[in-house]
């Protein structure tokens, strides 16, 4: 699959975040893992892609069926609510 510069980065960046699945990264670009971990591995230094790989691995966030949520967004417990685009205080 030829990728331009920009969705490399942005596969790149993707991979990286906590709460982005690897099924999210298929569904919008077409790799499988496999192929999220072989893009890594080329793209990236060797110690930064260890790090991610370390990272990733078992990481529950990063596979639907392994989330303890289905849709939206993950909210923590003790984060504030938002009103009218002001930051509740505390």
């Amino acid at each position: 699959m030829n990728l331009t510069i920009e969705e490399k980065d942005r596969i790149i960046e993707m991979a990286w975040e906590d709460r982005t699945t690897f099924e999210s990264i298929e569904y919008q670009f077409g790799l499988k893992e496999q192929d999220v971990i072989t893009l890594m591995r080329t793209e990236m230094k060797p110690n930064s892609f260890k790090m991610w790989r370390k990272r990733v691995q078992g990481r529950k966030t990063k596979h639907e069926k392994l989330r303890a949520f289905e849709k939206g967004r993950f909210k923590c417990s003790r984060q504030k609510q938002i009103t009218h685009n002001k930051i509740s205080k505390r």
